[in-house]
């Protein structure tokens, strides 16, 4: 079976940087397409990045984009979200999550595999 475990989450001043880490316990790692979700308090699980398993694809939710990163390491089995001038909007629940094939998608359903999640917490 397929696991995620997060990690990297915790407590950051506003305009402050955190980087998440996402290990896959899966030797085909670079065939899945990984994503972040996040769900804020009082709201629902909402699409963060997504990076393909092909070509470097990388897609930003527009809250997000120019402020985190989002990048793979097929070799360490590994996903990363580099979050960079975080702001309170940013707290929430982390989430990886796979979908297998290299193809990329901003749509939860989509996704075959979630991990447990990592808390960020971003105080102003």
């Amino acid at each position: 079976q397929v696991q995620l475990v997060e990690s990297g989450g915790g407590l950051v001043q506003a305009g402050g940087s955190l980087r998440l880490s996402c290990v896959l316990s899966e030797r085909t790692f670079s065939t899945y397409a990984m994503a972040w979700f996040r769900r804020a308090p009082g709201k629902e699980r909402e699409f963060v990045a997504v990076i393909a398993g092909s070509f470097g694809i990388t897609v930003y939710a527009d809250s997000v984009k120019g402020r985190f990163t989002i990048s793979r390491d097929n070799a360490k089995n590994t996903v990363y979200l580099q979050m960079n001038s975080l702001k309170p909007e940013d707290t929430a629940v982390y989430y990886c999550t796979a979908r297998y094939g290299t193809t990329w998608s901003r749509r939860e359903s989509d996704y075959d595999y979630w991990g447990q999640g990592t808390q960020v917490t971003v105080s102003s």
